[in-house]
């Protein structure tokens, strides 16, 4: 396999956001889908209190590296580790404890309320020795109340709009506790009012919550204007890590997404925003 390889941004720039602790790491990773290989041995690392969007185009392995951060799938090579543990020897409860992720497009069971959905957020801290208390309960609420959703507990998440199910299934995670929160395309299917409204959540839980996020996204200009570090991918390797200064390039964007693009500053934030200009072949 060659990798495709960006020569002014190194697969691990040294803009690196958070503290400098290594919540989450990918070694040497590779993963697949019977005798399909998706990812090919990738390194990455997700330090505390980082907020980083995983980028590429369709098929490149996004979603798949996110699945496996998650432990929701073994890598055939290499491995992940959590806070410096191999993740598939960690106890499930463990994990889910530390760290929260959510599918792209989830389904709740039908009839199931807002209310007893970010209930189940609290199920990795139950035990035949600790039952459901009231400080699970005030749990809840807070997380209920956090995201605006304390109006629509009782409704069936399944009457929702997708705006108002993905802000329920994030109360979940908030409700979970984790501090680690990956989430796999959570604006699919939004519109451009919701992308922000869901995005902005993401980035309260990131700023004000201190959690450590790490989500996929396909729009970069989004991507460049949440997170503070983009993870570029294409056929299965990571090929430019950094702040999305240092990523979104016009030689990037042209390797990559076989896109010719112009780079200009974003009117409101002053980052990196993509203007198309036709498609390379």
């Amino acid at each position: 396999m060659t990798a495709h390889t960006v020569t002014d941004v190194p697969q691990e720039a040294s803009s690196t956001p958070g503290n400098g602790r290594v919540r989450l790491a990918a070694e040497r990773v590779r993963l697949a889908y019977d005798d399909t290989v998706v990812v090919h041995d990738l390194d990455l690392e997700l330090t505390e209190g980082s907020f980083t969007a995983i980028v590429g185009p369709n098929g490149c392995g996004k979603s798949t590296l996110l699945r496996a951060l998650g432990r929701l799938l073994r890598p055939t090579g290499g491995q992940v580790l959590l806070d410096g543990r191999a993740i598939s020897r960690t106890p499930t409860r463990e994990v889910a404890t530390v760290l929260g992720l959510l599918p792209q497009s989830p389904i709740a069971p039908e009839g199931l309320t807002v209310a007893d959905l970010v209930a189940r957020g609290r199920h990795p801290h139950q035990s035949w020795v600790r039952q459901w208390s009231r400080d699970d309960e005030a749990v809840v609420a807070e997380a209920l109340e956090w995201t605006d959703m304390s109006e629509l507990a009782g409704r069936p998440v399944d009457e929702l709009s997708g705006g108002q199910r993905q802000r329920a299934w994030i109360s979940m995670a908030l409700a979970q506790g984790t501090d680690l929160l990956l989430l796999d395309e959570p604006t699919t299917y939004l519109d451009l009012a919701h992308q922000i409204d869901v995005l902005e959540l993401v980035g309260r839980l990131h700023a004000e919550r201190r959690r450590t996020v790490a989500v996929v996204l396909h729009d970069l200009n989004l991507a460049a204007r949440y997170a503070q570090r983009l993870v570029a991918m294409k056929d299965g390797v990571l090929v430019a890590s950094g702040t999305p200064a240092e990523v979104l390039t016009e030689q990037l964007l042209a390797d990559v997404f076989d896109l010719e693009a112009r780079i200009v500053p974003d009117p409101v934030t002053g980052t990196p925003m993509v203007v198309p200009v036709r498609r390379l072949r």
